[in-house]
């Protein structure tokens, strides 16, 4: 049996503009600004494509970051070098299309984003995202990130959380 979605980089061939999360500022951010993103180099975006009907079912963003040493919880800074700021891997935007809620395709995008961290050359100990609202900073809690820094809703989880490892 195949897995109902694949994730894969946005391309030029994806409908972006059937996708509906219901939420205001990320579905033109799918259809019109993430091309320019992507370009500029500035963020990758990756969609969750439906096997059947490829239709593209949900997205996250994923760009390079840093934050300072002095910001993070101690339990994750403890082992840490004593640089000024250490390197993470930012979400800076992940939504799933309300055809496809109740799915948990969040939870595998967050998991594939992490993946993908984890495995780059480029290294990276945590994910750090500034969620939208609560509803959002629910999901990411749930999903074991914590509340670090002094900008309200930026939570963060080390990659050590997830349970895979590079290859």
């Amino acid at each position: 049996m195949t897995a109902p979605f694949r994730v894969e980089i946005l391309g030029q061939g994806h409908d972006r503009n059937a996708f509906s999360c219901g939420v205001a500022v990320l579905d033109p951010y799918l259809a019109r600004q993430a091309n320019q993103d992507i370009r500029r180099r500035v963020s990758a975006c990756y969609v969750a494509i439906e096997a059947s009907s490829g239709r593209i079912a949900g997205f996250y963003t994923l760009a390079a970051s840093g934050v300072p040493l002095t910001d993070l919880p101690e339990a994750l800074s403890t082992r840490l070098p004593r640089y000024p700021s250490v390197p993470v891997a930012r979400i800076g935007r992940l939504a799933v299309d309300q055809a496809f809620h109740g799915q948990k395709l969040g939870g595998a995008l967050l998991a594939d984003a992490a993946m993908r961290a984890v495995r780059s050359e480029v290294a990276v100990f945590a994910l750090v995202v500034d969620a939208k609202d609560d509803s959002a900073e629910a999901f990411y809690r749930h999903h074991g990130f914590e509340v670090f820094g002094s900008q309200v809703r930026q939570l963060i989880v080390s990659l050590k959380h997830f349970a895979f490892e590079a290859k």
